[in-house]
């Protein structure tokens, strides 16, 4: 559920505001009635990235040299 808070709420209940935000809820913040911004949990870290994941994955045709007109295309030519 939507929630619209005005600035002034916000700033008296931030804590409170912050928490519901991240229990999921989705809380927009109002200046003058209209919306102004919203406040929502962070997103998780992404996966670290692990060199070598793809290994055995890519065989020996990955790395040959791209035909001309596939280059030129790739290059703005």
């Amino acid at each position: 559920m939507t929630r619209i808070v005005n600035v002034h709420e916000a700033k008296t209940h931030l804590s409170r505001l912050l928490e519901q935000a991240h229990a999921g809820e989705e809380i927009i913040l109002a200046k003058s009635g209209k919306p102004y911004a919203r406040l929502l949990p962070l997103a998780d870290s992404p996966a670290e990235r692990r060199p070598g994941r793809l290994a055995g994955r890519v065989d020996e045709a990955f790395f040959d040299a791209l035909p001309e007109d596939e280059l030129a295309a790739w290059e703005g030519g």
